[in-house]
């Protein structure tokens, strides 16, 4: 599918000045249905109609229906995006967007909920075909959804930029990290990334890997407290290496805590 220009969504390329043009910003609700029997409108006048967002959704499912008006993809993306369209046909519309429309209508207020977990969908879905400079604009400016199947996908020039983008939770790192499949220089890079090494979770989900490289080790380890270690070096996930490195420092914190009796004799 061609790529759309960088116009905005919900703006039509040429603003028609005529008198009928006016009158589409006038008309009343009730007298709408009258408009898509009207000579004078074209593809023009309707992307200015469908600007006003009094729109009811009765008006907006009667566009809808009229198929020759749907061959135009500003059409389509004025309807998907307007805060009134009906539910079933902005799902129908969504999965005919292009890819930088799915992901601002993700991510617009005016977006219901489901339907914007619909978008984030069609854009993963989707991923496998995206052009590698595209992934990566994606993950300057995507939702954490997005971001997390990119991440997953190992592209250090993806991961990188979506590992910064604060849009990424918590919660989407911790399901990556539950993927099997994931490089060691991904895993490594999130092990060295200030905002997420940071947090216990995330600390404990990379040791927990099956592929943690070894040099995040000592680093990960000294922050964990004595419980949390013992609770880790049980698991069956972590590698041997790391296995060690956990039970060299459980013993040397133990060791530490042991009480010195060298120390209590008295000076002569």
């Amino acid at each position: 599918m061609a790529k759309p220009n960088d116009s905005n969504p919900l703006e039509p390329e040429v603003a028609p000045d005529s008198a009928f043009a006016t009158e589409l910003t006038a008309v009343s609700p009730d007298s709408l249905s009258a408009l898509l029997v009207d000579s004078r409108l074209d593809e023009t006048h309707l992307q200015l109609l469908l600007e006003r967002k009094d729109l009811p959704g009765t008006f907006l499912q009667e566009v809808a229906k009229r198929r020759d008006l749907l061959r135009s993809y500003k059409i389509k993306r004025l309807l998907a995006f307007h805060p009134h369209v009906p539910r079933l046909i902005a799902l129908r519309l969504v999965r005919e967007l292009y890819l930088m429309d799915l992901v601002k209508l993700s991510q617009s207020p005016l977006t219901p909920g489901d339907l914007q977990r619909v978008a984030e969908e069609q854009v993963i879905s989707r991923l496998t075909q995206v052009p590698l400079g595209e992934k990566i604009a994606l993950a300057k400016q995507a939702s954490a959804r997005v971001l997390g199947a990119l991440i997953s996908e190992g592209h250090a020039r993806v991961s990188a930029p979506a590992l910064n983008n604060p849009r990424l939770t918590e919660a989407q790192v911790l399901k990556v990290l539950s993927k099997e499949k994931l490089t060691a220089d991904l895993l490594a890079s999130l092990g060295r990334h200030p905002r997420w090494s940071a947090l216990p979770n995330v600390r404990l989900a990379l040791l927990r890997h099956p592929h943690a490289p070894l040099e995040l080790a000592p680093k990960l380890l000294s922050h964990l407290n004595l419980v949390d270690l013992q609770s880790l070096v049980k698991l069956k996930t972590i590698s041997m290496a790391i296995r060690r490195h956990i039970e060299h420092e459980i013993s040397r914190r133990m060791s530490d805590a042991r009480p010195n009796p060298a120390k209590d004799l008295p000076q002569e």
